[in-house]
């Protein structure tokens, strides 16, 4: 943060984030901020920013879809506010203020919650050229070649910030859209005690008939308060998100630059442009990944592990293993040496000790598979607790649930199960034992011993159904 600390501009500040709005353009009924970019909502990106710098002097305004808002932030230590009816941005901050004056603080920083990919650094920097011009309300803007819908703003002779005009309005004053491409990027601070004195001479006098915040900077300087705006030109982190297009451009970015930091630290990443990983993720250098591929949560790659082209993975641990292509894997742990797929799906709860496999078209669930235990095709192993060193045969089977209850299966050390076995939990396989191609074990396996568990062939000589007597 080039030697900015929390405390140099922010200690006696608080944070409100706007994320009240229904978010039209964005077609869902989903509240415009939850709308996910890559694996995380929007607003995550935001909340894990301000979090460091305000940690709990941190408040969120929801108005549509509060409940969704509301779980989606439980995580958060923020404060949650209810916005029952939209009437604007500045009825959103007249909402919130009881909130502010009971936060006991001298500066307030105002911020859209679409804004996910603003920094620390955009943040420090307002508030310290705020406070070194002893102004009361500040904000930045943006220059941008297509300003578009965002708000204009109007500047005087002398260069100094005379309003902010929401694109409807600046339309209907028959002002053309090229004139002005200076916008602003709806990042405020303001002095509590001075802002206080003109919050509540909000109107609604404007195309959209709602209470704007951007009404403040007018109101404020007719009342003789020192407004101040720092242009950061064309800077793609303060943009907002309103449209799907624009969600997908940001979250683009978003994915290049953490892609990228990954190679940087020495990641080998090929076909990186297929490649989407979350900002939780941790990969050691030394691993490689082949595109395209999905590796989400908090999920942990350790070095010399190779994830292979199609795979997506999420909140999982792989130690130096390998996982071939089109093959799933959540909430799991994979230790050293083991091999998953192709085509494999571990779902959550899985754990595969040194140098186990799971092979093509194996679903493993709830379940932990020892060291050296081979489960190579076709078979499905769900609530069992294996042991070392044991071989599935291709086409075996847990029946781990009744209808009603999941019952557990326990496959001891070095048991060897045919093909096409079901084990019908609740059993257990002790060690040393095997399992005939082709049995229903629906008793437990005593050690060492051969169980075969399957009905005696019968041949009816003559009784083929399908055969005719007819000479030919």
């Amino acid at each position: 943060m080039n030697g900015y600390k929390a405390s140099d501009h922010t200690a006696k500040a608080g944070v409100l984030v706007l994320a009240a709005g229904k978010g039209t353009r964005m077609y869902s009924s989903l509240p415009k901020v939850l709308h996910p970019l890559l694996d995380k909502p929007m607003i995550w990106y935001l909340l894990n920013t301000l979090n460091s710098i305000f940690a709990a002097r941190t408040m969120v305004i929801g108005g549509h879809g509060f409940d969704q808002l509301k779980t989606a932030l439980h995580e958060w230590n923020s404060l949650l506010i209810h916005q029952e009816q939209q009437l604007g941005t500045g009825h959103a901050l007249q909402v919130a203020w009881p909130a502010v004056q009971e936060m006991d603080i001298d500066w307030l920083v105002v911020i859209n919650g679409d804004t996910p990919l603003i920094t620390d650094l955009h943040i420090q920097m307002l508030m310290e050229q705020v406070q070194k011009k002893d102004a009361d309300i500040g904000f930045i803007s943006l220059t941008l070649p297509e300003p578009g819908s965002y708000g204009r703003v109007l500047r005087g002779t002398d260069g100094e910030p005379e309003a902010v005009v929401e694109a409807k309005d600046f339309i209907a004053s028959g002002r053309h859209f090229a004139e002005i491409n200076e916008v602003n990027s709806g990042l405020y601070v303001f002095k509590t005690a001075s802002v206080e004195k003109i919050l509540f001479l909000l109107d609604a006098d404007n195309q959209q008939k709602e209470y704007y915040i951007t009404q403040l900077i007018a109101l404020g300087l007719k009342k003789g308060l020192k407004v101040v705006a720092f242009n950061a030109g064309n800077c793609p982190e303060l943009l907002g998100i309103n449209t799907s297009g624009e969600l997908l451009r940001q979250e683009e970015w978003v994915r290049a630059r953490i892609v990228d930091r990954f190679i940087e630290q020495g990641v080998i990443i090929r076909a990186r442009d297929s490649v989407r990983i979350g900002a939780e993720v941790e990969i050691s250098p030394g691993a490689e990944i082949t595109g395209p591929a999905e590796i989400f949560g908090k999920s942990t790659i350790a070095s010399e592990c190779k994830i292979k082209s199609h795979c997506f993975i999420e909140d999982s641990f792989i130690d130096k293993a390998q996982v071939f292509s089109f093959s799933h894997v959540v909430k799991s742990v994979i230790g050293k040496n083991v091999k998953i797929g192709p085509y494999a799906r571990l779902r959550p709860g899985t754990t595969l000790h040194e140098g186990a496999s799971a092979g093509n078209f194996v679903e493993i669930k709830n379940s932990t598979v020892g060291s050296g235990s081979k489960i190579n095709h076709l078979s499905y192993i769900g609530d069992t607790q294996m042991g070392c060193s044991v071989n599935i045969g291709a086409g075996t089977i847990t029946c781990n649930y009744d209808g009603r209850c999941k019952h557990k299966t326990i496959i001891e050390d070095r048991v060897f199960i045919g093909s096409n076995t079901a084990l019908v939990a609740p059993v257990r396989v002790q060690r040393e034992s095997m399992i005939g191609a082709g049995s229903t074990i629906t008793r437990d396996v005593s050690p060492g011993s051969l169980s075969i568990a399957r009905s005696r062939q019968k041949d009816m000589e003559g009784k083929n159904p399908l055969k005719t007597n007819k000479k030919e």
